[in-house]
């Protein structure tokens, strides 16, 4: 069970495991949630304009956090972690997709809209 290593520190995830990246991913994703936090209380993007940046910061969140967090790339040992996270996203995306579309399905067929004729008691 020694998987061809004898001191389990020279495996190759554990040498990508550095302070230093650890901290670097969390000082970039904490920017980034500063900086949307203060546009979102500054209000000083309008609100189409606000989501798009959201969105972005969360992207770029996210991407720092699998790169430098989970130490996910396209290297030759961790090609298995690479696959299942290829595999995950879009599996994730359908799950938010569907989500998202049930909860407003939902609203829409059990709120009572202002002004719908039969709906006034």
């Amino acid at each position: 069970m020694s998987h061809g290593h004898d001191d389990p520190t020279l495996h190759p995830e554990v040498q990508m495991s550095t302070p230093r990246g650890y901290f670097l991913g969390f000082a970039i994703s904490s920017i980034l949630m500063l900086v949307a936090t203060f546009l979102v209380t500054s209000h000083a993007v309008p609100p189409f304009g606000l989501l798009m940046v959201i969105s972005a910061c969360a992207g770029i969140a996210i991407m720092a956090q699998i790169y430098f967090l989970l130490h996910i790339d396209i290297s030759e040992h961790n090609i298995w972690n690479t696959v299942a996270l290829v595999l995950f996203i879009p599996l994730f995306l359908i799950t938010i997709g569907l989500t998202w579309w049930m909860f407003s399905q939902l609203y829409l067929h059990t709120m009572i809209m202002p002004g719908m004729p039969g709906m006034m008691h």
